[in-house]
């Protein structure tokens, strides 16, 4: 389903010190496809707050992150292999407090997983985010989901978002989870397209933004008509669809 009843706001500071806040979240499957496509992508969002999963983790990886981050006119703010995967991009207009790299417990057989985490300011808005990509296996994920409120409670924020990969349907026990405390921010707002998986004929959401209580949801889904971007350049990006949500954060002094 598609829902695009307007523009979603742009990026912009409210005279109460407020912020709308543009935030992106997108699977990158480790740079393995078009990147040129890829980055035209990310640069036609135009994010305040960009939430990546499966950054690149091996060889050489900071200077392919820091090649992202340049193609995108944006820097980068924590995460990558230090996280597994999960990497976190902000453009000039985010003022860092503090960043922190989160490994999960290790199951054996299975790939490791992690949160890129931080607390940043725009405006007069203090705001925590958090990149996750969450376990194919349906009991980890489902600990992992508990885990990863669990450190939103710990960052001791006013307001935060969380973003990422989850491996998981609207219907499914680790997405309902993580629904049941933050804000399912497609669902507050629908805008644009719903499904994200896979990009040529999507079939699933498994991809999305959640805020707490407290954030306005201005808008949220797969964006549809990016100035510049074909439909083309969506397949060859990567392997997901990209999700942005428009949010407007209080402030908070």
């Amino acid at each position: 389903m598609v829902t695009t009843p307007m523009p979603l706001p742009d990026s912009r500071t409210e005279p109460d010190g407020s912020a709308v806040v543009r935030v992106l979240s997108y699977n990158i499957r480790s740079l393995r496809d078009d990147t040129e496509a890829l980055a035209r992508v990310i640069r036609a969002c135009a994010p305040d707050l960009v939430c990546l999963q499966e950054a690149p983790r091996f060889f050489r990886w900071r200077k392919a992150a820091a090649r992202l981050a340049a193609m995108t006119d944006l820097v980068i703010l924590s995460g990558g292999a230090t996280a597994a995967g999960p990497l976190l991009l902000c453009s000039l207009r985010a003022t860092v407090e503090r960043t922190e790299d989160v490994l999960l417990p290790l199951t054996p057989g299975l790939h490791r997983r992690g949160l890129a985490t931080a607390v940043v300011r725009i405006a007069r808005a203090r705001l925590g985010v958090v990149s996750c990509h969450l376990s194919l296996q349906r009991e980890e994920r489902l600990a992992q989901a508990g885990m990863l409120l669990e450190r939103v409670e710990a960052m001791d924020v006013p307001h935060a978002v969380v973003a990422g990969d989850l491996n998981d349907v609207p219907e499914g026990p680790a997405f309902r989870q993580l629904a049941g405390s933050l804000q399912d921010c497609r669902t507050a707002r629908p805008w644009g397209g719903e499904l994200t998986f896979p990009p040529a004929a999507p079939r699933k959401r498994i991809d999305a933004v959640f805020a707490t209580d407290g954030v306005e949801v201005l808008g949220c889904g797969v964006p549809a008509d990016l100035p510049g971007v074909t439909g083309a350049d969506l397949r060859a990006a990567t392997d997901h669809l990209p999700v942005l949500a428009a949010l407007r954060v209080p402030a908070t002094g």
